[in-house]
């Protein structure tokens, strides 16, 4: 008789959950388990911020500039610096107003307290996670696999830093638990994010109240 040893479960075989027929497990997983994770860590209301991946820290910019002027490098390098420097204006918006809704909210009990929400990624997507990390509170890290912006910023918390291979539970999770939502300028990504939003409240798929901040 054969043990049964050699012949493991569907669920413990990688190759069948990383097959083709296997997708509708990994879509329900990406519902499932930060599902979990937002319960255990209470979270239960969130303020999402979208905006530009690429804006930098206001000392980051001046630095680049000051080198790049101290090195004599080209004009195009150095008005691509300066641009930088002005658009930092919207990365440290982004860190205070998180800080300070962080702040806001760890003065509420913890079942109503506000979360703030990101992306993942640089720019306004890492002010958010920092700013909220750095007044002491929790912050969410919706993280995207691609080609692009892959990694976690450096202030996206472990426990709360979600990867996702799927844009639409992705952008589920950016709606499910939010309360509000705060949108600064950006690409075609934050487009996207705040147009689906707009039709979903728009068409009654999300009954909720979400003030929107642009």
């Amino acid at each position: 008789m054969a043990d049964n040893n050699e012949h493991p479960r569907a669920y413990e075989r990688p190759d069948f959950l990383a097959s083709a027929e296997a997708r509708g497990i990994r879509m329900l997983s990406e519902y499932l388990e930060p599902l979990q994770r937002f319960n255990s860590e209470q979270i239960w209301h969130t303020i999402v911020f979208f905006g530009s991946a690429r804006f930098i820290a206001r000392d980051d910019a001046v630095s680049r500039l000051e080198a790049l002027r101290s090195e004599e490098a080209g004009e195009e390098a150095i008005r691509f610096a300066e641009t930088q420097v002005r658009m930092s204006d919207y990365y440290e918006d982004a860190r205070r107003l998180s800080h300070m809704l962080t702040e806001w909210s760890l003065g509420l009990p913890e079942e109503v307290r506000f979360v703030t929400a990101s992306g993942g990624g640089g720019g306004i997507m890492e002010a958010t996670n920092r700013g909220a990390s750095e007044a002491g509170g929790k912050t969410v890290a919706l993280n995207i696999r691609h080609p692009f912006e892959q990694k976690a910023n450096q202030w996206a918390q472990e426990r709360l830093t979600f990867d996702f291979h799927y844009f639409f539970m992705r952008k589920f999770w950016f709606t499910y638990r939010a309360k509000a939502a705060v949108i600064f300028p950006g690409g075609f990504g934050t487009l996207d994010e705040l147009m689906e939003l707009l039709t979903l409240i728009q068409t009654g798929r999300v009954e909720k109240r979400i003030p929107i901040v642009i």
